[in-house]
């Protein structure tokens, strides 16, 4: 592996889900194969956390937890790779490698089957494992949504693998003009590359939900959608990037498997993506990869859908 340093947020209360503590299952068993001299954690508080009038539920402990990361991304070698926990788990990670670069200098490339950017007013759950974008674009309560230097400007978002938008989040990425890549152009890993270049960007943080996976590879994910991109289309994707752009930071999240068993049958796919993460790239595939990244490119598969797919909570999680 490449020097990196690893963060681990095993965060459940953004979930929506009913079975969210399985959240800290998966970040506790990613982190059995990790350096042990490269890995730090975050304490997560035990308790569910209270809204406070912020419309997100919990907002109390998740507010709380990015205080923490962010504490603990300030004296960590970079780049760091965050091991979640749901989604805003590395919503301290984001805002520090933003903040850390040139204004405009950073993409952030979210693999992800979902959009995670709905506001508070669209949110059809108050789950802020949905809201994760929009805060990072800077729309959101206090002590969660990013602002100053650390905001992040829609012109350096790319949603890649997305596949399902609530009708709020299809409306604000059409009219925003974000760049979404669809599974079917994975099978060009430059894809990703030209939608990148297309921001003027000069690193990435590349933010990986396993969901962004075609639930035939992985089971330990809660909220599956078909249609996804495979390891093999991940895992060259995001060497492509690291080939042409700094490595600013980078997460991988929604890991909740089901038991002990369950969890070694995903394993094995989740250490092949964050190998691409962070092993060395060969010298011969930076430069083809390089040289190979100007070009055109159309998605001729499945586009995102529009349905809900943050539904309401379960009275457990209310």
């Amino acid at each position: 592996m490449s020097p990196a340093s690893f963060l681990v947020v095993p965060q459940w209360q953004g979930s929506g889900s009913s079975r969210a503590m399985r959240l800290i299952d998966g970040a506790d068993a990613i982190r059995g194969d990790l350096p042990a001299n490269a890995t730090h954690s975050v304490a997560v508080p035990a308790a569910a956390g209270e809204a406070l009038g912020t419309g997100v539920l919990r907002y109390s402990s998740l507010s709380l937890v990015r205080e923490l990361a962010a504490a603990e991304l300030a004296v960590l070698e970079a780049p760091v790779v965050t091991i979640g926990g749901d989604c805003g788990s590395d919503l301290a990670g984001v805002q520090h490698a933003v903040e850390s670069h040139p204004p405009g200098s950073v993409a952030v490339v979210w693999f992800d089957a979902h959009g995670d950017i709905n506001s508070v007013s669209t949110s059809p759950s108050g789950a802020f494992h949905g809201m994760v974008v929009r805060a990072l674009l800077g729309d959101g309560p206090d002590g969660l949504a990013a602002t100053g230097a650390a905001r992040l400007h829609h012109e350096q978002l790319v949603l890649a693998g997305t596949r399902a938008l609530d009708d709020g989040e299809s409306a604000f990425v059409e009219h925003m003009g974000i760049r979404v890549v669809a599974p079917g152009e994975f099978e060009d890993p430059q894809a990703l590359v030209r939608a990148v270049e297309a921001t003027g960007a000069t690193a990435v943080y590349l933010h990986v939900d396993l969901d962004v996976l075609d639930p035939s590879a992985i089971e330990g994910i809660g909220y599956p959608e078909p249609f996804g991109v495979t390891p093999e289309q991940l895992t060259d994707a995001i060497r492509a990037l690291r080939a042409r752009f700094e490595l600013a930071g980078a997460a991988v999240t929604e890991f909740a498997p089901e038991s002990p068993d369950a969890a070694g049958r995903d394993l094995g796919v989740i250490l092949r993506v964050l190998g691409s993460l962070t092993a060395p790239l060969k010298g011969a595939a930076r430069a083809e990869a390089a040289e190979s990244a100007v070009g055109g490119g159309s998605s001729t598969d499945h586009g995102p859908r529009h349905l809900s797919t943050d539904t309401a909570p379960p009275d457990d999680v209310r």
